[in-house]
């Protein structure tokens, strides 16, 4: 197969983590006969350093005529400590969303065995949850109509009956892949967008018998994440909840740097870590790159390439396994690996497989 790649490295940590994704990509891609072309795009703050816009025409341009977009992270904190910014790197993102049509944010949350200890949670609550967060991604607050002056604000919570019945559907299709358990994340006893979701949820839920569908309440959702997280297997919220619920899960997990997610819809899919760009970090080779790189396998995944999509994730769970990884989930004691020796540790595992 040939893979045609936009890669959009972005801020902060954002290039030094891109590089290890590409590269594991380059190496699976040599190890089952794909061809992989990459075409490089600016995005978030690096753009409008220099080119005045986030998410710029030729970005857009290069990503849509791709494949996939391995994205990386946006943000910076000279818009982040000035609210009178104008433009912010993450109108880039919300712009990719858009343009792209990408209305489904795919984000597993898993715990892995030789890291429960991370967990700010009990290892019996957390050992074994395994469930995916499916945010709606281009409705709602973020892109309703919105006003400000230095008295009065509000943000318009927007949805449509077709933007809810195309990411319930991709909610219910999930589970049926999975265990067939599908929970709706709504606050339809205070708000009518809410109560909107919930009668379509209701009036789908019979075309999918086999799923069991139930309706959560969404300040309930968060609590029983903490204290059940192995209750879900698929939740479906709009995008301001999901944004929320799916760092809480994150959590869950230990790091948010082990987990990746998809964005997938109308046009190319978006593959992507679920952290931001940690400018502290920045050139300091201490990110952890395994949420970007498994990304990368959720984009084979994507594709139907199973066995690449495996043999990444083996990778990564060997890696961890060896005690190669970055300060922030190293065991007491244990050697020091960067960014780049965690990636070339992966690289070097999936070529002598």
């Amino acid at each position: 197969m040939d893979f045609k790649v936009a890669v959009l490295p972005g801020d902060g940590i954002g290039p030094e983590i891109s590089v290890q994704g590409v590269d594991v990509m380059t190496a699976v891609c040599g190890k089952f006969g794909h061809k992989v072309s990459y075409k490089y795009a600016l995005c978030g703050a690096d753009a409008i350093d220099k080119v005045g816009d986030p998410f710029p025409e030729e970005t857009f341009q290069i990503c849509k005529e791709a494949d996939a977009v391995l994205f990386s992270a946006v943000g910076d904190p000279k818009f982040d400590n000035d609210p009178t910014a104008k433009v912010r790197p993450e109108q880039g993102l919300l712009a990719m969303r858009k343009k792209l049509g990408l209305f489904a944010n795919i984000r597993p949350v898993q715990t892995f065995k030789c890291l429960l200890h991370k967990s700010p949670l009990r290892a019996e609550l957390v050992d074994g949850a395994d469930f995916l967060c499916i945010r709606e991604l281009t409705g709602g607050m973020y892109f309703g109509e919105k006003y400000q002056d230095n008295d009065k604000a509000y943000d318009t919570n927007l949805y449509t009956r077709p933007e809810i019945e195309r990411i319930l559907k991709v909610g219910f299709e999930y589970a049926m892949k999975r265990n067939k358990h599908l929970t709706v994340v709504d606050k339809a006893n205070v708000l009518a967008s809410s109560r909107l979701w919930r009668q379509i949820a209701q009036e789908m839920a019979p075309r999918y018998p086999e799923v069991n569908t139930d309706y959560m309440y969404v300040d309930n959702a968060a609590m029983r994440m903490i204290q059940e997280p192995k209750f879900f297997d698929v939740m479906v919220t709009e995008n301001t909840f999901g944004d929320i619920l799916t760092d809480e899960g994150s959590c869950i997990s230990g790091s948010m740097g082990l987990l990746p997610s998809a964005s997938t819809g109308e046009s190319t899919p978006v593959f992507e870590p679920i952290h931001g760009s940690w400018p502290q970090a920045k050139g300091l080779n201490i990110a952890n790159p395994l949420a970007q790189i498994l990304s990368v396998a959720m984009l084979f995944e994507y594709f139907d390439c199973k066995a690449e999509g495996a043999l990444i994730r083996e990778a990564v769970n060997a890696s961890l396994d060896a005690d190669v990884r970055t300060p922030e989930i190293q065991v007491e004691g244990g050697a020091k690996y960067g960014t780049k020796e965690v990636g070339a540790w992966i690289v070097d595992y999936i070529h002598k497989k």
